[in-house]
């Protein structure tokens, strides 16, 4: 029984031996059994954490009309306040409200969009946001590309691509590790068929208000018909190209299609111009960039 006892208590000690002689290896390699330091342990961990920031401390907005609120206030006039990126009004709700709260929006949020922009115009607008450090830019533009005189005046694709490449390109020279949040181009065609049915809205068209889709607004021919569905197929294609581009950059993200498939409805366009988001749609635009932005990394 002795005799048992003894190598008994000889295995255990061999155990108990090899046990700590693996916890001793851990230790010496950082303590997690990989061999590496524990500064290289810390190293590689920062390196694994996420690109995406989902609580920036401030932020900048680029783009079009839609993101200076025009028509959403008054006629034909911006009203960037109740803007969906950066309006103070608590209608709205705007993401920088929203992500920063209402005191500090004032102060570290700010709107370099431009009625009538294009995304030839991304670049300029980049570099005036950037001059401020946001740590996060909101993108809204291509609208303007497709509503154009006619369909062969739109901005070719391969354009379009290349205006927001460099548009990109001119942010990261400044700001390499800024956020950038891209809208996808609303769904033109549905914005039409909502709001041909108010002939205030019509006689607003008629002032030249996106005359590729909005022209002669009760024409239903085939000939209107395609003209429509030319304008309709290059804002899908747009998005396309956002969508791609964006997926380039690690700190980028595209909406998914967000904005493009809402279903505005009389309640969201402007009760001056039927096209443009009223301040109803404004807080939605608002609401859909924050679930975006606060998303967690997957």
């Amino acid at each position: 029984m002795r005799m048992r006892n003894r190598r008994v208590r000889a295995v255990l000690a061999v155990t108990c031996a090899a046990v700590l002689g693996l916890a001793g290896c851990d230790a010496l390699g950082g303590g997690d059994g990989s061999g590496t330091s524990g500064a290289g342990a810390r190293k590689a961990k920062a390196s694994r954490a996420p690109l995406w920031d989902t609580s920036p401390a401030s932020m900048a907005a680029v783009g079009d009309s839609i993101t200076r609120g025009f028509d959403a206030c008054t006629v034909l006039q911006d009203c960037p306040e109740v803007s969906w990126a950066t309006g103070a009004s608590a209608e709205v709700n705007s993401l920088a409200v929203r992500l920063l709260g209402a005191s500090k929006a004032a102060t570290h949020s700010w709107n370099y969009a431009v009625t009538g922009a294009r995304m030839a115009d991304l670049a300029d607008q980049m570099t005036q946001a950037a001059a401020e450090k946001p740590q996060l830019v909101t993108v809204m533009a291509g609208a303007n590309d497709a509503c154009r005189v006619s369909p062969a005046a739109m901005t070719p694709v391969a354009d379009f691509r290349a205006e927001f490449e460099e548009a990109l390109r001119t942010l990261r020279r400044s700001l390499p590790k800024a956020q950038v949040y891209v809208a996808s181009v609303p769904n033109l065609k549905r914005l039409w068929s909502q709001g041909r049915t108010n002939a205030l809205g019509k006689q607003i068209w008629k002032l030249g208000l996106c005359p590729s889709m909005l022209g002669d607004a009760d024409a239903v021919d085939a000939a209107a018909t395609a003209r429509r569905d030319t304008v309709q197929r290059r804002v899908e294609d747009y998005n396309t190209v956002l969508k791609a581009v964006c997926a380039k950059d690690a700190r980028c993200r595209f909406d998914g299609g967000a904005v493009y498939d809402f279903r505005f409805g009389t309640d969201q366009l402007s009760h001056w111009d039927w096209f443009h988001p009223s301040k109803d749609g404004q807080a939605r635009l608002a609401e859909i960039a924050y679930g975006k932005v606060i998303e967690p990394v997957t």
